[in-house]
């Protein structure tokens, strides 16, 4: 994720190729994660923003991934 120009100003902008210029924060693909960030205002702090950012598009893309994925949302975690 990346601080990028949004239809209302400043919006966190998914960046999974991670090409985008400036400074970036991490977010696991998971609806319940971007809940808690938004929650914690999490994407102002890493991504030093004044003003709170528009997360619409994030949340979009999480959303979109999530319905491509089957139910497990710590497939990519260590099975012991």
């Amino acid at each position: 994720m990346v601080l990028g120009q949004g239809e209302r100003g400043l919006a966190v902008v998914p960046d999974p190729g991670r090409r985008r210029p400036g400074r970036g924060a991490w977010l696991h693909p998971s609806v319940s994660c971007l809940d808690l960030a938004v929650r914690r205002k999490a994407f102002g702090r890493a991504l030093r923003a004044s003003t709170g950012p528009d997360v619409t598009a994030v949340a979009r893309w999480v959303t979109d991934l999530t319905q491509d994925r089957p139910n497990d949302e710590h497939e990519d975690r260590k099975r012991v």
